[in-house]
């Protein structure tokens, strides 16, 4: 308990005093998190809206698939976005691998599927008379959907804080893609279990009580959300 208590200590030592090497770890992670949510969702919320509104071919397929997708663990998706952008892959010649832009396409295909789904599953609980309603208003595709992804505006912002959960806690992508490299693209995880491997506990420490206050504050915007969407 003493080694622990000890560590404990010193962790909160290193974040009171602002110790820059932490600290970069935790601004690249908020960086890269937040501009591949941003994209997930301007591309996710859209496909996830067409893929539970409306009826086509293949939508079961489809929807199979990205349900799916929402549990792939993430050391698959760096091995298959390693595959794409390493010097010998189809888009090699971009100089993607260990940078933040590699890494966010990672989390980019680690998120999507779970704003695809979850937006959906929105869209499908929509009652049918707000779908009746827009229609006989004459109201435009784009009218459409906005309307109704406003009636479900709570089920989506769950699906927007899970997916961040999701992205902002994964480790696969980031080592894999990214390389940890120190100073540019090292994230809160990767620093984490570098830290601990070379008996820095006291920093593996200090960037889990930053991680876990992150995924504290997301998972409490997701459960008011939910709440929200379920009056």
């Amino acid at each position: 308990m003493g080694y622990l208590a000890e560590g404990f200590r010193k962790a909160f030592i290193i974040l009171f005093s602002g110790q820059e090497e932490t600290f970069s770890a935790i601004f690249t992670t908020l960086k890269v998190s937040t501009f591949s949510i941003l994209v997930t969702l301007a591309v996710g919320i859209p496909l996830g809206f067409i893929l539970g509104y409306y009826t086509f071919p293949g939508k079961h397929a489809f929807r199979t698939i990205s349900d799916t997708l929402m549990a792939i663990p993430t050391v698959v998706v760096g091995l298959l976005v390693y595959a794409f952008i390493s010097r010998s892959g189809p888009f090699g010649g971009f100089g993607l691998l260990f940078t933040l832009r590699g890494v966010a396409i990672g989390q980019f295909v680690l998120g999507l599927p779970i704003v695809v789904s979850l937006t959906a599953s929105a869209t499908e609980q929509m009652e049918d008379s707000v779908k009746l309603t827009l229609m006989t208003l004459g109201a435009s595709p784009g009218q459409l959907a906005a309307s109704s992804l406003w009636e479900g505006r709570y089920a989506v912002v769950a699906a927007a804080m899970t997916a961040y959960s999701r992205i902002i806690s994964e480790v696969g992508v980031s080592m894999m893609i990214g390389g940890n490299i120190k100073w540019r693209t090292r994230t809160i995880t990767t620093a984490i279990a570098l830290e601990t491997g070379k008996g820095q506990f006291a920093e593996g420490i200090a960037l889990g009580i930053v991680l876990l206050a992150i995924a504290f504050a997301v998972n409490g915007f997701v459960s008011v959300a939910r709440r929200r969407a379920s009056i």
